[in-house]
């Protein structure tokens, strides 16, 4: 892609900002661009717009109660569950803290409990220990004895969490399998997959029954070791009992390790079991059966089941076609995933470049990497600037073909319009071939431009460095203001760079 088509996205980038902010001008001043009738205003309604997890909620909550408008407990509980739901715990947290000071409401002992944990979440360890220790003993039951030990448990501090386990125990405050279910869980983070069945033996022992969850965390534990026979084990045993109703997504954990362990008609059988065990209209459980039978490479079970969901299912996500997308690509089908691409252009859906991305994915791994540009020049034609992500991949599959110029390009385009937050890094390999290509080849401006942008993106290193002092000695310009910086940035010369620096000095006494 030449340098047009990167004026051109840097151009839609500033025309999208511009009309967001015509919009936000709109909203600003009034203007509407719905006729229908508003919605009656709730306290989530009010919150849930407030996506930035820096935005302080207690003024939202101080102006709801100041309108006089009605508070329920149990509607601050549902805020800070579906906050910790989205991962805003310090939102969720500030709500918690609200709830606590406000004496009309009542704060139980699972509402402490939940502040401990979240006090842990945002203010680490040892504040949730300060807070537990400080409660008063009444307060110190099981769901806060209980609390404290998931914040052991998320810190995979082994040792503490089993000394308060046994804390616990000896104060009778292990009645439920939660806390047996945390230690699992952590003997599962710690890669401890062999002492997880202890656990559940201890559990039956002390008369607790176990749940669902324990169950499917051990069948994980035998299929981690590849036993199968110690997974066909624990399942046939909670299939038989009483207080346990297998669920879909537990035969499709059985599934996931038959298809591991390469035995395809147990993973079948498990995979139909899971889908009988399926609510009509739960997405995201045929969602996970269908990348289940894309590991399989059964093609015709999957389209069987996407169309089952369409119909049962109110409506289809972007996750949903982004599965459906990626396991057609797996499989090379790539004429069907460019029509189903076309059936999520249509489908009314929010854009969201990962959906793309799967086909652009595809495109990269086929070789059709003149393709994948197409697609991109055909969004960006439509005035859809494509992600770094999106640009990423593109440049990868050049910088594969070893056509670094093309990979230089469409790489810097994706710094042009990389976003901290959005979770891509560039690709180390692609960044290092495109690197050594402008050491041999780059223009000094256009080197110095790519790594200012590459540095937005990732940490400074030794080989930008040298790439500049390989287009400087090229160039035949002095390079000391660069070995300056360099130095500045805390990386030291090594031969390399006296290497690189000393050509300069050959090529000026050259005849």
């Amino acid at each position: 892609m030449d340098s047009s088509f990167f004026s051109a996205a840097r151009l839609l980038k500033r025309a999208l900002e511009s009309r967001l902010l015509r919009w936000d001008s709109a909203l600003a001043n009034g203007r509407h661009y719905c006729t229908r009738k508003p919605r009656r205003a709730t306290l989530q309604s009010m919150i849930w717009p407030l996506g930035d997890p820096n935005t302080n909620l207690s003024p939202v909550l101080d102006r709801w109660v100041d309108k006089r408008k009605p508070i329920r407990h149990v509607e601050l509980q549902n805020i800070i569950r579906e906050l910790r739901v989205r991962r805003r715990y310090r939102q969720a947290l500030e709500v918690s803290d609200w709830m606590k000071s406000k004496k009309n409401i009542q704060f139980m002992s699972g509402d402490n409990a939940v502040h401990l944990d979240l006090i842990g979440q945002v203010h680490g360890l040892s504040s949730a220990e300060t807070y537990f220790n400080n409660m008063c003993e009444k307060d110190k039951n099981e769901k806060t004895y209980g609390a404290l030990l998931n914040c052991y448990v998320r810190e995979h501090l082994i040792e503490k969490s089993l000394s308060h386990m046994e804390k616990m125990k000896e104060l009778g405050l292990v009645s439920s399998p939660l806390a047996y279910n945390n230690i699992m869980s952590l003997y599962t983070t710690t890669g401890q997959h062999e002492k997880v069945p202890s656990v559940l033996e201890d559990m039956k022992a002390k008369n607790v029954l176990p749940d669902n969850f324990s169950y499917r965390i051990c069948i994980n534990s035998y299929g981690a070791r590849s036993d199968i026979e110690g997974m066909e084990m624990i399942l046939e045993e909670m299939e038989h009992q009483p207080q346990i109703v297998v669920d879909w997504n537990t035969y499709a954990v059985v599934a996931n390790i038959y298809i591991k362990a390469d035995i395809t008609d147990k993973a079948l059988s498990a995979l139909k079991k899971a889908e009988k065990k399926l609510i009509q209209r739960d997405a995201v459980g045929y969602n996970h059966l269908i990348s289940l039978y894309g590991l399989l490479g059964d093609k015709s079970e999957m389209k069987r089941l996407w169309e089952l969901q369409k119909v049962n299912c109110k409506k289809v996500v972007n996750k949903d076609y982004t599965t459906m997308l990626g396991g057609l690509v797996k499989l090379g089908e790539l004429e069907d995933a460019e029509v189903l691409m076309k059936e999520w252009e249509s489908s009314g859906n929010a854009f969201d470049w990962r959906v793309p991305n799967a086909l652009l994915v595809g495109y990269r791994k086929m070789g059709m990497i003149e393709k994948a540009e197409f697609m991109l020049d055909g969004f960006l034609k439509k005035c859809r600037t494509p992600a770094a992500s999106s640009w990423g991949i593109v440049a990868a599959g050049y910088a594969e073909k070893n056509m670094f110029d093309k990979a230089h390009e469409l790489m810097k385009n994706a710094l042009c319009v990389y976003v901290s937050s959005s979770g891509w890094e560039p690709n180390a390999t692609t960044i290092s071939g495109i690197l050594n290509y402008l050491g041999d080849e780059g223009e000094v401006k256009e080197v110095e431009t790519f790594i200012s942008l590459l540095k937005l993106a990732m940490p400074v290193d030794r080989e930008m460095y040298h790439t500049l002092v390989k287009a400087y000695a090229r160039a035949e310009k002095d390079a000391s203001e660069v070995l300056q910086r360099m130095k500045d940035d805390g990386i030291e010369a090594d031969e390399e760079t006296e290497k690189i620096s000393s050509s300069r000095q050959k090529n000026l006494v050259s005849p």
